[in-house]
């Protein structure tokens, strides 16, 4: 094999390695694996917040329509990134309202974070507290999808990146 062949080959997978990188860090990948997810588990955190306040406690009512409304508010900015995504057009907000608050203080990436470790912070609430069981069959199903699409995707761009590094 000539020097000129074998270059070419290593040209071609840096092209595809790239191509699989930036697939990865689309805000389509992004939204559908990570912020959708957590805007369900938000969705149906609140849902059970007011379940679990019914009918006499007005705080569990309360508290849970405000997280469903934040949920929802999540939901469609991750909706509008995708669609402008695949649309190849630049969006003017960030993939979450915590986030979007964050641009106040040009820290939009630390502010996710922080939307990232109350969106932790609820799946443990929901586990440990037991409210998981009071999901309803079809909520179960929209839990364990999220969860499956969060971890997979997670895995997949670790095992990419390890084989990338190594």
């Amino acid at each position: 094999m000539s020097p000129d062949t074998s270059e070419k080959e290593r040209c071609a997978c840096e092209k595809e390695s790239d191509a699989i990188q930036r697939f990865f860090q689309r805000p389509f990948f992004l939204s559908f694996t990570i912020g959708i997810p957590f805007c369900l588990f938000k969705l149906l955190f609140g849902v059970t917040a007011i379940r679990a306040g019914a009918p006499d406690d007005l705080f569990f009512t309360v508290f849970g329509w405000l997280v469903i409304f934040w949920a929802a508010t999540d939901l469609l900015m991750n909706i509008g990134r995708s669609t402008l995504d695949l649309l190849n057009r630049p969006a003017r907000f960030e993939y979450c309202t915590i986030a979007q608050a964050g641009r106040i203080f040009h820290k939009p990436m630390v502010f996710l974070a922080i939307d990232t470790l109350l969106t932790f912070g609820i799946i443990c609430a929901m586990l440990w507290s037991g409210w998981i069981t009071k999901l309803t069959p079809f909520e179960s199903i929209l839990w364990y999808s999220a969860t499956s699409m969060n971890l997979i995707s997670l895995s997949l761009v670790s095992i990419y990146n390890e084989i990338r590094i190594a």
